[in-house]
């Protein structure tokens, strides 16, 4: 186990990218040339494993089966929108999309089943997606995946969900509104896309008080999201979760073209420090990480260097 604790999932999963579009490759190929030169990746305890595209019988665990044939036969024919103007077609779009899927799938099980302390899939966290369509640069939605995969296959009891992407989390947020077992806190700026997730919005029926919002405005910066992290972690603690899943987008911090919040790199970092703390605490350190958006290549490629070093070092600190 010493030697085991961070998966990294790599392969297709890397490619899913938009030609001429803010979610390009860019920021995969400026992340891998920082971790090479700074040689984090020669670490003994990084699983890099390059992972087997699954079965497309994954994405029933939570896409309806219409959404999955109209990706597929718009990929075949790799033209188009397969929303109302975000998210291109391009021939391969959907095995792509289930490559993201099959590994934060994987990285997930590698952490459940203790083959892994914890797991980070770089492009992993498409939350804008719904069960039958693709919004916001996201085909599938990995993340309520994964959840569903969870909740179905190995019965988890508590999920904690925690989403600091500077745009809502909506595809996870409304799919397990109502659902008890799924607890979701999602910190992100007002007022822009997809100008959902609001403060009274805190679940329904037996999940009254299981989902958490919180608001920032344009502008805000480290104090604001330390302030909503120590709201999280003492959601979380109610939440009494069996594992911590958390989208760490990056598009929160200073310079990013889609937003206009102004994290910091160490302020982003010490965002995910806290979380992954709290797995520490609350679930035997069990604790997956989707990359998410971010569309300044250099902020993207330094928070998820940031984020490897530390999941990959001995570093556990993260106490708000």
């Amino acid at each position: 186990m010493e030697e085991k604790k961070l998966f990294l999932p790599i392969g297709r999963n890397l490619s899913y990218s938009f030609p001429n579009h803010p979610f390009s490759y860019e920021r995969v190929e400026k992340t891998f040339e920082i971790l090479e030169s700074k040689k984090i990746l020669e670490r003994k305890n990084i699983i890099m494993e390059k992972i087997e595209i699954l079965p497309e019988d994954i994405l029933y665990f939570f896409h309806e089966k219409e959404h999955i044939n109209f990706v597929k036969k718009m990929s075949e024919e790799g033209e188009g929108y397969l929303d109302f103007g975000d998210t291109p077609v391009y021939k391969g779009v959907f095995e792509d999309a289930l490559a993201v899927v099959s590994a934060s799938l994987i990285a997930t099980e590698k952490v459940w089943k203790n083959e892994a302390e914890c797991a980070f899939n770089i492009i992993g966290g498409l939350h804008h997606a719904f069960k039958n369509r693709s919004a916001g640069f996201c085909v599938f939605n990995d993340v309520c995946v994964v959840i569903s995969y969870l909740l179905e296959k190995f019965k988890v009891k508590r999920i904690l969900y925690v989403d600091i992407d500077a745009h809502h989390g909506d595809g996870v947020f409304y799919s397990f509104y109502s659902n008890p077992k799924v607890w979701i806190a999602d910190i992100h700026q007002i007022n822009i896309f997809p100008g959902t997730g609001f403060e009274w919005e805190t679940g329904e029926g037996e999940a009254e008080g299981t989902k958490l919002n919180i608001l920032v405005d344009a502008g805000a910066g480290d104090k604001e999201l330390l302030k909503g992290m120590k709201k999280i972690v003492e959601f979380g603690e109610m939440a009494k979760p069996e594992i911590i899943l958390m989208q760490v987008g990056a598009d929160g911090i200073r310079g990013d073209p889609l937003t206009q919040l102004k994290y910091s790199l160490e302020g982003h970092l010490k965002a995910v420090k806290i979380i992954y703390q709290l797995a520490k605490n609350l679930c035997n350190g069990k604790f997956v990480a989707f990359g998410g958006g971010g569309y300044n290549i250099n902020n993207v490629s330094n928070a998820w260097t940031n984020l490897i070093d530390f999941l990959s070092s001995q570093q556990s600190d993260g106490s708000p």
